[in-house]
């Protein structure tokens, strides 16, 4: 019976905190960012070239994870600075997410889609 309370106990606290993966990744949804996006960040679109030229967030910058530079190219990031990242669907940025956190990065969120993210309202570029 403590087993079950203490799960559910955990479960109520675990709904004010942003999302992990299992992987200590960060997870937050459209809205969230929304306000989140008021702070001070970085924000990041890791799809191909093409992806991030065909639209993108106002004000994103893009690092392609699929091209085999991005774990390289964060070594040149700072590490102290807070960084937002996207894709298509969410699945790359949560791993990218993972590889930042990996190296050393103490503030990474995966926002999600980018659909999921214009369809909330945040400015894009076309």
């Amino acid at each position: 019976m403590k087993l079950i309370f203490g799960i559910l106990l955990a479960g109520l606290f675990s709904c004010s905190q942003p999302q992990q993966d299992g992987t200590g990744v960060k997870t937050i949804s459209a809205t969230e960012y929304k306000e989140q996006a008021k702070k001070e960040g970085v924000l990041v679109d890791v799809r191909t070239t093409q992806e991030f030229e065909a639209g993108h967030l106002t004000g994103a910058s893009n690092a392609d994870l699929l091209d085999g530079t991005f774990a390289k190219s964060i070594n040149d990031w700072d590490k102290e600075k807070t960084y937002y990242l996207y894709c298509k669907s969410g699945n790359r940025s949560g791993k990218a997410a993972k590889l930042m956190e990996e190296a050393g990065f103490k503030n990474v969120y995966n926002i999600g889609g980018y659909e999921d993210l214009k369809s909330a309202g945040l400015p894009t570029q076309e």
